[in-house]
């Protein structure tokens, strides 16, 4: 992998004085998001999120196959990630960067292990045949914060996929052509949304919202929570050496909440202009 090349000292100092200062070098507050933009469609199952300069394409799919043995009567849910060497310098898409590798686990660890779709409405024949839904996720861009930008991409990917519809007659299980008949939504239980803030100072006392790519460069630590609208946590992930205190964490609940609900408006709005 081509090695990446950092901010200078002079750009690491003028983002810190700024940050002491309560401002931000793309103007923005420090709980503020970049702008965000998500559309949905052509096709099911297909969503594009674009979070200031960081854009994701996010996209789903299925085939029928058999269970596993110890879960007959659950579908499967897989989870792939692509970061394209031309997101941005010294990416190299030949092999997964630890990056790339991290994302995908925190991503994957988001949609599966908090449930949000229910494996067994997934499920054919007891079994024999199961759904399979695989999730791609392409980082087109690389401008900072992918963990959010993938995690909003694709769960508005996954609200916006349609299945083909199933009749069971007896053993047999009829899968129906689209055009024949209308394609069935997938049962989602929630939609986990993936918050991340950037930690700065020797004692990580200056936090930013949002980090961009500059701001991730120079950052001494990184805290992603993960909620959905019930106001459930349903992941945390913290990376960096320095301790996040009660009254850190607390203040970042408090500002994810908020923003989750502003994402899930947007995500709702998106479905509803794909349909329009």
């Amino acid at each position: 992998m081509v090695a990446e090349i950092g901010p200078s000292n002079i750009e690491s100092a003028f983002l810190l004085e700024a940050l002491k200062k309560g401002t931000r070098v793309d103007g923005r507050g420090i709980y503020d998001y970049r702008t965000l933009k998500i559309s949905c469609g052509p096709t099911y199952g297909l969503a594009e999120v674009q979070l200031g300069q960081t854009r994701v394409l996010a996209r789903v799919s299925c085939e029928v196959t058999r269970p596993f043995p110890d879960r007959p009567t659950e579908g499967i849910v897989l989870f792939n990630t692509e970061l394209s060497s031309m997101a941005g310098f010294g990416l190299d898409s030949s092999r997964s960067s630890t990056q790339e590798v991290a994302i995908s686990r925190m991503v994957e660890r988001v949609i599966k292990q908090s449930r949000a779709i229910d494996s067994e409405a997934l499920c054919i024949l007891a079994g024999e045949k199961v759904w399979t839904i695989r999730i791609d996720v392409h980082f087109l861009d690389h401008g900072g914060n992918l963990i959010d930008a993938a995690s909003i991409a694709a769960i508005a990917a996954l609200k916006h996929f349609r299945r083909p519809d199933v009749t069971i007659d007896g053993e047999e299980a009829i899968i129906h052509d689209v055009r024949e008949r209308n394609p069935v939504p997938l049962s989602i239980h929630h939609t986990p949304i993936c918050v991340t803030f950037g930690f700065f100072g020797a004692s990580g006392d200056m936090l930013v919202l949002d980090p961009t790519l500059l701001e991730e460069q120079v950052q001494v630590s990184s805290f992603t929570i993960t909620l959905n609208s019930h106001r459930e946590i349903c992941a945390l992930n913290k990376a960096g050496g320095i301790p996040l205190s009660p009254d850190q964490i607390q203040r970042c609940t408090q500002v994810a909440l908020a923003k989750v609900d502003e994402v899930n408006e947007k995500i709702q709005l998106a479905l509803k202009a794909s349909t329009a």
